[in-house]
């Protein structure tokens, strides 16, 4: 509350005044310098420009005149705020890759796509209005617009301008206000002018009507728009959503040629992006970048890969992922609207809101014509009035003091008819101007008809305004640039795609060290180990697979093998990249495809298949993928072969007995503890007089070994129907001999 003092001071309590004096602030940010008006698409400093320069006579048929000489009329006169900021605002409307229909025509260094702020001072360059401008100013002194006094009241501005297009569509604009933000995007001019034709003579279209002609937004570059139709719709129905484009690009003599990048994307910057990640080994695939843009081809980034062999298609897709050739846009059409309120406007609302604004443009031009063209009519009624009494007019003129008033008494003229005959030049006494006079007459009373009948008909006012508007497509509208095109989503590449793929032997030892020898042709068991230490796992693969480990109590963990040290030493302590129950060990080594299948089972006899994805852990802790029942143990995994349709699983227990049954009669499961697959009596597994010693999935053509001291028995697919039963049977017995068994092996086609 504010109070006044005896002494005449004003109080007002702090807080009052700082919420007024923020809020006026606020209101003066949103209104007058952050959010673009409806009427005509543009921010109070670029009006205040195109203003300007219009009075300077700088249209688009006029000689270019130094930036500073309109930058100085701008702060001067219009807008009084600092010289580098209307600069760069003038600026941004002539860079032909920032707008996608320039205002403003430069001459000199206006900046370049890889970096637009590299423009010269406005002391150098020069510029004037562009053609397109013409759109904006033309109707400007018609009446159309209304005036508002200057920022010191010493001279008059438009407070909008009448634009004869939706150009708040056209270019587009951003901006930051207090507590607000705009992000439109530019369009074409032919799609909008459609739309608007369409709209009017189907006033409560709807936004999927509208966009049969507004396809989605047209930027100044010809990259592609790869957002799906439907968000596209989404975004023009609420005036919110995003917007992804995509560089375009092209395979030329095995190299990858990107001849088109995003809007304000820079080639340097996306080349810097690469390089980057070759520095860091991450694109292994690409050998050379070049950039070969030049003036006949603005945009050409050329990328080398190593030989003909890569897949430049997913090279293309991981640089989509991980670079700006792939850009998101927010889109936030927040504007001042026709109540002087800024709002998110749909596209439909947008269109209708600019289009009674036309309405009443046209209407006020119409008026402005017709006043002028009555005005004229009165006059020339007086003119022929004089002429008809020629002889008389001019004796009134020759002897009265005061001839106006006598001439209006005498011929009963308006005080501006007869102001007009008395400012009529002798020349204009001839005879033929009466003919003149009366051929003005009548292609005025036409003119004013025609103005007439439009103004008093909705009809015929909408039929003019169609009409301008197509005259107008057709003069300065141009194809659409960005294609929209549905893309699949890009993706980056992982880490094990970004690895060579070679052949490997990782080798895990009795204490737990492991290690990656390169090839398969390698024997374990000659590799070199600690004192106390030997080997005791190996699984072969490649080096951009994983590796499965698995411990005594039935998880399983995850090591890249590209990671693991080199075979030439000794390797390092595998519990460093794992972490294991405390007391546990490790029960089994696998490498593979995520598809390849494996059986896990317990010395229990319980098991069933699973494959390597379904075992992969995403950390150190792993995951639980064997249940073990009382007093068993995890018995080595046994791969699955790929050709293994009639695969036999062979079980074998430690008392001697082997049974063989399909595979298919396993069930398959992600974890848990599985089906009895040997019948193995819980007495005798408490006591550990009887476990199930190990097992092998057995394919056509394989055989199956048994060991029992220095002693081994081979069996055949063949021989083996002497143990083949259903599955969980105990099994038959082993020839004398091998009662007592050590362990089973798979030996391979020979």
């Amino acid at each position: 509350m504010t109070d006044i003092s005896a002494e005449g001071i004003e109080r007002q309590s702090l807080r009052e005044y700082t919420e007024k004096a923020y809020l006026d602030y606020s209101m003066y940010v949103i209104l007058d310098r952050a959010l673009p008006n409806i009427a005509d698409g543009l921010k109070p400093v670029q009006r205040r420009i195109i203003y300007a320069m219009s009075e300077l006579g700088l249209r688009s048929t006029a000689k270019h005149k130094k930036s500073a000489r309109t930058v100085g009329d701008v702060i001067g006169k219009f807008h009084p705020h600092g010289d580098a900021a209307a600069y760069e605002a003038m600026v941004l409307m002539a860079q032909p890759f920032s707008y996608r229909y320039a205002l403003i025509d430069g001459q000199g260094n206006w900046g370049s796509p890889d970096d637009p702020k590299s423009f010269a001072a406005m002391r150098y360059t020069e510029s004037r209005l562009t053609r397109f401008s013409d759109l904006l100013l033309s109707e400007l002194e018609q009446g159309t617009v209304d005036w508002q006094p200057n920022f010191d009241g010493s001279l008059e501005e438009p407070v909008v301008l009448p634009a004869r297009v939706p150009h708040v569509l056209l270019n587009g604009t951003t901006g930051i206000a207090v507590g607000m933000a705009t992000d439109i995007p530019p369009h074409n001019l032919r799609e909008v002018i459609d739309a608007c034709v369409f709209m009017l003579d189907e006033p409560y279209a709807g936004t999927r009507a509208l966009c049969e002609y507004i396809q989605g937004p047209d930027f100044p570059t010809e990259a592609e728009i790869i957002t799906p139709r439907s968000e596209i719709l989404s975004l023009y129905e609420t005036g919110r959503g995003a917007l992804r484009m995509r560089a375009v690009w092209h395979k030329e003599d095995g190299d990858i040629v990107i001849t088109a990048l995003p809007h304000q994307v820079s080639g340097s910057r996306v080349l810097e992006q690469i390089a980057q990640q070759m520095q860091q080994k991450k694109l292994p695939m690409i050998q050379d970048l070049r950039d070969e843009s030049d003036h006949e081809n603005p945009t050409r980034l050329v990328i080398m890969p190593r030989s003909s062999r890569v897949d430049v298609e997913a090279v293309m897709n991981h640089l989509f992922a991980t670079t700006d050739l792939e850009k998101s846009y927010r889109v936030n059409m927040n504007m001042i609207g026709v109540d002087g309120r800024p709002q998110v406007k749909p596209l439909a609302k947008i269109l209708s809101e600019w289009l009674a604004l036309r309405t009443e443009t046209t209407r006020r031009r119409l008026q402005f014509r017709l006043d002028k063209v009555l005005a004229r009519l009165h006059i020339l009624d007086g003119y022929l009035i004089a002429f008809l009494n020629i002889d008389e007019v001019i004796a009134i003129i020759r002897h009265e003091d005061e001839p106006k008033q006598r001439l209006i008494e005498r011929f009963g003229l308006s005080d501006t008819q007869a102001e007009a005959i008395l400012e009529l030049k002798l020349r204009h006494l001839a005879r033929l101007e009466e003919m003149k006079i009366r051929g003005e007459q009548a292609e005025l009373a036409a003119e004013r008809d025609k103005l007439e009948a439009t103004l008093g008909n909705a009809r015929l006012l909408k039929k003019l305004m169609r009409e301008e508007l197509l005259a107008i497509r057709e003069e300065y509208g141009d194809p659409r640039r960005s294609p929209l095109v549905e893309r699949s989503e890009a993706r980056a590449f992982s880490e094990e795609e970004l690895v060579s793929s070679e052949p490997v032997t990782v080798v895990l030892s009795e204490a737990g060290w492991i290690r990656a020898a390169r090839g398969h042709d390698v024997d374990p068991t000659a590799l070199s180990y600690k004192s106390g230490d030997a080997f005791k796992f190996a699984a072969t693969g490649r080096s951009n697979q994983s590796v499965i480990v698995l411990d005594s109590t039935g998880r399983s963990y995850t090591v890249a093998a590209h990671s693991l040290p080199s075979a030439r030493g000794q390797g390092e302590p595998l519990t460093g990249r794992i972490s294991p129950p405390s007391g546990a060990t490790f029960a089994g080594l696998l490498m593979g495809k995520e598809s390849q299948r494996v059986v896990l089972a317990s010395d229990a006899g319980y098991g069933f298949v699973t494959t390597l994805g379904d075992l992969e852990a995403k950390n150190r802790n792993g995951k639980a993928a064997l249940t073990l029942p009382a007093g068993s143990q995890v018995v080595r995994p046994a791969l699955v072969p790929d050709d293994a349709e009639e695969a036999l699983l062979v079980a074998l227990s430690s008392d001697g007995r082997l049974l063989a049954f399909p595979l298919a009669d396993v069930p398959v499961m992600a974890r848990g503890k599985g089906n009895k697959l040997i019948g193995i009596a819980s007495a005798r597994l408490a006591t550990r007089e009887e476990y199930m010693l190990g097992m092998v999935v057995l394919a056509a053509g394989a055989s199956v070994r048994i060991h029992s001291g220095k002693r081994y028995l081979n069996l055949t697919l063949a021989e083996l129907e002497h143990y083949r039963g259903e599955r969980g049977r105990r099994g038959n017995k082993l020839p004398r001999g091998f009662q007592k068994v050590d362990g089973i092996e798979l030996i391979a086609n020979s």
